[in-house]
Parts: structure tokens; C-alpha cells; sequence
């Protein structure tokens, strides 16, 4: 017995020299470290209208996304232009704090990463080239051999090509430039996109591209991405979310970038 009170009161002294040391610390999580760095590291893709680039000056639907997080936040943007199938890396990296890339919330990705609450809903859309479906009445009918069907790496159109057209010759781009110009060229027949993506490329080509179906072959809902664990951040993000959404910035927004090409003759802030 006098051995065990020994130890009882060995452990007591220890508890109480640990109790007068004060609060033992805490790691810094992503917000602390964006607060105490004032920038915030935006990891975006190039997609039009979400984020294009004129000679290394970006701009588009996420870049003034990401201009008003930081600005509510208190803090500078640090934007990063990665391609969409090394975005996710980046995040794991430590290489951006948040990817703001219109990225679809699936449960696939909703293991590599935590997404906030919804900011904007879309869809998976398709874009023709005129000349090379002149003969083709139907969604259906493209599904076949002589069919080429361009889509770009990692997104969620790329995760329904071979649903939506398994017969079809699928081709994945690494980018969207490449992939449209495919399209446009008369390379590939269709360009499976995200809707608006789709659509722009047609408002953009009348001559040569068609929007042969005006709603979404599939539905999706897009939101910002942190790492897991970071739930500060991501608390912070979906606070802002409601309260742009409520305050109907995000959908003037929206509609200012998604709704016409109105912008392409407006004067636009650019980020380096």
C-alpha cells in the first residue's frame, strides 16, 4: 500500500508541475496561419468564365470570388493557377490554403478533402461542332464509334464520358484550352463540359459550335475546398457563403460572369 500512495502522489506532483506550466499549446491551424501570413493562398484553374488568363493576369468568376473572401477576411489574395488534375495535390501539399475552381462536391472527392457548403449549382453540359454533327438529330445518336468526345482530366464531366457515350471515342485533355480547341477545330465532335463552360464555347463560336441541349445532362452543386482537419477555415467559409448569399452578392456574381458575355467587353479588375 505505502508503494501505491507513493506513486498516487508521484502522479499528483507531476499533474500539478504540468497545471502550473499554464495551457499546453496548441497547433496553429490553416485560419491562424492565413491571419498571421495576411494572404490567403487561392489554388484556381483555368475555365472559362471562372478563371482566365490574359499574359499571366487572371480574372474571372473566382477570381472576384476569392478578391472578396480575402478582402472580408481582412487579408491579401495569393491566387495560384494550377492545372484542375494537380489542384487537389496542391491542397494536400500545403501549397494553397483553399481551391475556389467551381469544383463539384462529389463523395469520392469529399474523401481526399472537406467541402464547404454549396456557393453555386451547375451541371455537366455538351457542346457540338456544327460541321461534324450536321447528321445527328439526338443526344443519343453521338454515341457512337465515329464519335470523338473531349473532355478535360479529373473533372466531373470526365467521371460521366464513358457513362453518357461508352461507345463513343473518348478524349481527355490535361486543360480546357486544348480541349475546346478540338472542338472548335473539327479534332472532336462533342465537348463534354460543365454546363456554362459549354455554353460560353458556343456564344464564343456561333459559326462553329452548338449547344444542342440547353439544360444539364447531370446536376451539381460546386463548393470551396480545405484540408481535412482545418474546421476553422472551413466554419469561416461557410459563414461567408450565407452571408453572401443572403446579401445577394454571390448571385450578382454569378450573374455578371455566367448570364452573357458582357463582361468581355467591360472593364475588369486582373489579378498577377
Amino acid at each position: 500500500m505505502a508503494v501505491i500512495s507513493r506513486v498516487r502522489r508521484a502522479l499528483f506532483a507531476g499533474l500539478a508541475a504540468l497545471m502550473a506550466l499554464g495551457p499546453l499549446p496548441v497547433a496553429a491551424d490553416a485560419l491562424d496561419r492565413v491571419l498571421a501570413r495576411g494572404a490567403l493562398r487561392i489554388g484556381v484553374s483555368a475555365f472559362t468564365p471562372w478563371t482566365m488568363n490574359d499574359d499571366g493576369r487572371l480574372y474571372g468568376h473566382e477570381i472576384d470570388i476569392g478578391r472578396r473572401i480575402a478582402e472580408d477576411m481582412g487579408v491579401e489574395p495569393d491566387f495560384h493557377l494550377i492545372a484542375f488534375g494537380e489542384i487537389v495535390a496542391a491542397l494536400h501539399s500545403g501549397e494553397i490554403d483553399m481551391i475556389a475552381a467551381g469544383m463539384a462536391i462529389t463523395p469520392e472527392r469529399a474523401l481526399e478533402m472537406a467541402f464547404t457548403r454549396p456557393y453555386f449549382r451547375s451541371g455537366v453540359g455538351l457542346a457540338t461542332n456544327t460541321a461534324a454533327t450536321a447528321e445527328i438529330d439526338s443526344v443519343e445518336a453521338l454515341n457512337a464509334p465515329e464519335i470523338v468526345v473531349a473532355y478535360v482530366d479529373e473533372t466531373l464531366a470526365a467521371g460521366f464520358a464513358d457513362v453518357l457515350f461508352p461507345e463513343a471515342e473518348l478524349k481527355a485533355f490535361d486543360d480546357a484550352k486544348e480541349a475546346e480547341a478540338a472542338v472548335v477545330n473539327g479534332e472532336a465532335a462533342v465537348y463534354l463540359a460543365s454546363l456554362p463552360e459549354a455554353r460560353f464555347l458556343a456564344l464564343r463560336n456561333p459559326d462553329r459550335v452548338d449547344l444542342p441541349v440547353a439544360e444539364a445532362l447531370v446536376g451539381s452543386a460546386a463548393g470551396f475546398a480545405v484540408a481535412h482537419g482545418e474546421a476553422r477555415l472551413l466554419n469561416w467559409l461557410d459563414a461567408w457563403i450565407v452571408a453572401r448569399t443572403e446579401d445577394r452578392w454571390l448571385s450578382a456574381t454569378y450573374d455578371f460572369w455566367f448570364r452573357s458575355l458582357d463582361w468581355e467587353g467591360a472593364e475588369v479588375e486582373k489579378a498577377e
